[in-house]
């Protein structure tokens, strides 16, 4: 994953947001990786699905540019190989079979040529590309809470927006400009329950929200977290104990080098 503003807590990452790698099973299912096959994890963060994809027999290598996520990543599978590179940029010694990537292609929001363009150079002729994440609509509903709420604090929300949420036309675009063949793609809606009750959205803000509040100090980072929160729950009138859900829609996509 990558952002210029944002910064990663790997305990926090697994403690409050292991959903993440757990919905990523279902684009696990399209890779249908094979025992022996060379693949490579593209923003593996903590290693979860790089270690699920190794049980079924694969040679897997994780990427991230986070280096707090590689170091947590190799502290828990030391077995594995992991490092720290650019998704927008990163090269490979060997083409791989396949490259496999969960809910990281919305943070390289820079260049997602880029990203596509080196993981067809990091593929071997017949290899596979399997991605899930975030796509047109992605957590609309927060994102609007966030616009309404942050220029309370003096600042212009969209400017500082991290993320990367195309259509599903706009991405198999950019697949098909690159040489690739889409074999399969879908946009879906998968709302999705932040556990914690009123602790859930501040969670993922803390995690997942900190590129709009670089600005700030501690203290007001805090605040305007908690006022977001507040709205948010308001907004949807939800009750102390109940969970807030996010509104996840998701891009799964497969495609070939031919």
């Amino acid at each position: 994953m990558t952002s210029a503003q944002q910064e990663w807590n790997p305990d926090s990452y697994d403690q409050h947001l292991a959903f993440v790698s757990k919905f990523g099973k279902g684009i696990m299912e399209w890779l249908d990786p094979q025992p022996s096959e060379r693949i490579l994890d593209l923003g593996c963060g903590t290693g979860d699905l790089s270690a699920a994809l190794a049980a079924k027999g694969a040679s897997v290598s994780g990427i991230d540019y986070s280096a707090e996520m590689i170091a947590k990543a190799k502290e828990k599978y030391p077995a594995l190989p992991f490092s720290v590179e650019d998704g927008q940029s990163f090269t490979v010694n060997e083409p791989f079979d396949a490259v496999f990537s969960n809910a990281a292609l919305h943070w390289m929001k820079a260049n997602p040529s880029g990203v596509i363009k080196s993981v067809w150079k990091s593929l071997r002729s017949g290899g596979r590309f399997a991605a899930e994440f975030g796509g047109k609509g992605n957590v609309a509903d927060i994102v609007r809470a966030i616009n309404e709420l942050l220029p309370e604090y003096g600042i212009e929300a969209e400017p500082l927006n991290p993320w990367y949420f195309p259509s599903i036309g706009e991405y198999c675009s950019l697949l098909e400009r690159q040489g690739f063949h889409v074999r399969s793609a879908e946009l879906f809606s998968r709302p999705t329950e932040l556990p914690d009750g009123e602790k859930g959205l501040l969670h993922w803000l803390s995690q997942f929200g900190d590129a709009f509040f670089h600005t700030l100090n501690e203290t007001d980072k805090e605040q305007a977290m908690q006022d977001i929160n507040r709205l948010f729950r308001e907004q949807h009138q939800l009750q102390p104990e109940e969970n807030a859900v996010a509104d996840y829609y998701r891009i799964r996509v497969l495609a070939f080098k031919p």
